[in-house]
């Protein structure tokens, strides 16, 4: 068995070649998988980028027709505002966006997690606070605090419909 000193260890060359070929078969992927996906767009701000995936066709268009359309983006509302927070956010949201389209393992229609509900709702305060902040004195910390989509949940998307249709009654989530 032939060998080779690589950072001071004895390392076999066999070895070393399966894991050369390894990293490059997963950064070919990787990277075509990247590219395919049009993974530089989701780093904009452009609401485009947030259909690349036909299944968010129903919400960006919506979003399109929607009262918000002319004052608010995707990442107005569904990202924090800071940095590290924002890019904390996309690279969750990337992840399970990612994972559950490429196992088809998703809710149709898609729905906010309690996460992402808690940014939305900082979001809502942050531009519209001045105009509620009376009306809430408080209760948008407490643990049942009333979210601002429960009554408005048409605001920025229209009525929620996915792939399958309008949503049931029973099927909104609290």
């Amino acid at each position: 068995m032939r060998t080779t000193t690589l950072f001071g260890a004895t390392v076999s060359v066999r070895l070393l070649l399966a894991a050369a070929a390894a990293t490059g078969i997963l950064g070919g992927v990787g990277g075509y998988t990247f590219l395919y996906a049009e993974g530089l767009s989701y780093f904009s701000t452009d609401p485009a980028a947030c259909a690349n995936c036909h299944i968010m066709n129903p919400q960006y268009d919506s979003w399109q027709k929607g009262s918000h359309h002319g004052v608010a983006v995707c990442v107005d509302c569904h990202l924090p505002v800071g940095f590290v927070d924002k890019y904390m956010a996309k690279a969750s949201n990337g992840w399970h966006h990612s994972k559950g389209f490429t196992l088809q393992d998703f809710h149709e229609p898609i729905l906010i997690k309690p996460g992402n509900s808690r940014i939305l709702q900082d979001n809502c305060l942050r531009c519209h606070g001045d105009m509620v902040g009376d009306m809430l004195e408080g209760a948008t910390t407490d643990a049942d605090a009333v979210e601002c989509v429960k009554c408005h949940m048409g605001v920025g998307h229209g009525e929620p419909a996915g792939l399958g249709g309008a949503l049931r009654l029973d099927e909104i989530p609290e």
